[in-house]
């Protein structure tokens, strides 16, 4: 199992945050390897994703959010029924701090043996280092978005 896990500080309040992060939709904004992420079936908490493999190959499956609280937490797993061969979930949490957030994201990911395992391996190599850059890029974004409001 690869996890990851990473706190900054961020100059934006955690209502702004939190609306960024909830639909989870933005998170290819951020994140290289994800291609999308977009509502299933019109639910609010079930989502379809859609991320960049090796070779050019995707990599899909369907998450859920898990637990959630407004302006604190989200936290999301994808379902065993989407049959994706990877058990993935993740969470975000928003500490205020007045106009400032701390916000700390983990990422956990679950692949299986033989050579599907090895591509989803692949894809997921390095996860320290791939939400380090995303939460620097959202930081960026939020900074950038607090000064123009």
């Amino acid at each position: 199992m690869a996890t990851a896990t990473h706190y900054l500080e961020i100059n934006a309040p955690a209502a702004q945050c939190y609306q960024w992060w909830r639909p989870l939709t933005n998170l290819p904004q951020i994140m290289d390897d994800v291609r999308s992420v977009d509502p299933k079936d019109g639910s609010a908490d079930v989502t379809h994703w859609v991320v960049d493999g090796p070779l050019g190959k995707t990599v899909e499956w369907d998450a859920k959010i898990i637990d959630e609280e407004t302006d604190r937490k989200i936290a999301w797993k994808s379902l065993e029924e989407s049959n994706n061969h990877v058990e993935t979930g993740g969470a975000v949490r928003f500490d205020p701090h007045g106009d400032s957030t701390g916000v700390e994201v983990s990422l956990h990911v679950q692949t299986p043996g033989g050579s599907a395992g090895d591509a989803v391996a692949k894809l997921f190599a390095d996860p320290q280092k791939k939400i380090e850059k995303a939460l620097e890029e959202f930081k960026q974004l939020m900074e950038r978005s607090s000064q123009n409001v």
